[in-house]
């Protein structure tokens, strides 16, 4: 059996779980359901209300709603499955960074009720904002193999052990890394070592082979334009909790599968 037969078998799997055997039958079956939720973020459709309107599915828009919501964890489970199996055939230079991810306008940040007790504010490189933070490890083909949904605020390092307990290989990140009790913690001869970027105020040589590495890092930031750009992960529409956290998992979903 070939690893993507293997990968659909088990999908398949684990949609069946969720399917339902008695009672009232679903007006959309699960995979249609999940299905219409990855149109409507490759499409660029920003509302739910635009999804239902163009595939014109077999139940009202409330229906239609409610199970997207419904089933964001089902399809988690699956984005999971994903990255499982991409970390199985993942090359030996891993790149770990995170990106924003704002939920409202900065001027509205007092007002935002549909995150409120998640979304804080925090520092990227384009200024203040109000929202979370993705933090994320690839390998240097872009594929995800990992990744996290924390509150803006939260310190990179505090997460990077978490993201890669279970890689090995080469890691590459940029300076908000930069820790020598994490470089020295997560090393582990012959089997993973963590090469950061220099801060400006830093004083530190380092090996042509060392700059071509650090290059690399760049690739990962392709991801998250994509992801913001392309897959819609970023957006402030949603109107409830679930349906904020469904479009995040919808998005890497869309993005993982396009992959």
């Amino acid at each position: 059996m070939s690893p993507s037969s293997t990968i659909n078998f088990n999908f398949q799997s684990t949609i069946s779980k969720y399917e339902k055997t008695t009672g009232r039958p679903l007006a959309l079956k699960i995979i249609e359901i999940i299905s219409l939720a990855i149109l409507k973020q490759v499409s660029g459709m920003a509302t739910k209300v635009a999804l239902w309107r163009a595939s014109e599915p077999n139940c009202s828009y409330k229906t239609l709603s409610e199970n997207l919501n419904r089933f964001a964890s089902l399809a988690l489970l699956i984005v999971k499955a994903v990255t499982a199996f991409n970390r199985k055939f993942s090359e030996n230079i891993k790149l770990t960074d995170s990106t924003d991810i704002p939920v409202c306008l900065n001027k509205n940040a007092t007002r935002n009720k549909v995150m409120k007790g998640l979304a804080v504010w925090g520092h990227s490189g384009k200024g203040l904002y109000f929202g979370l933070k993705l933090h994320m490890t690839t390998d240097s083909e872009r594929r995800i193999l990992s990744f996290s949904l924390t509150a803006a605020n939260k310190d990179d390092r505090s997460q990077f052990q978490e993201l890669n307990k279970d890689l090995a290989g080469v890691f590459l990140a940029d300076a908000g890394y930069v820790s020598e009790k994490l470089r020295s913690s997560f090393y582990k001869k012959n089997e993973k070592i963590l090469f950061t970027a220099v801060r400006k105020n830093m004083k530190k040589l380092i090996t042509d082979w060392q700059y071509h590495l650090y290059n690399l890092r760049m690739r990962i930031e392709l991801n998250f334009r994509s992801l913001k750009q392309f897959f819609g992960l970023v957006t402030s529409i949603p109107r409830s909790r679930k349906g904020m956290l469904a479009n995040y998992v919808y998005s890497l979903l869309a993005y993982c599968l396009a992959g």
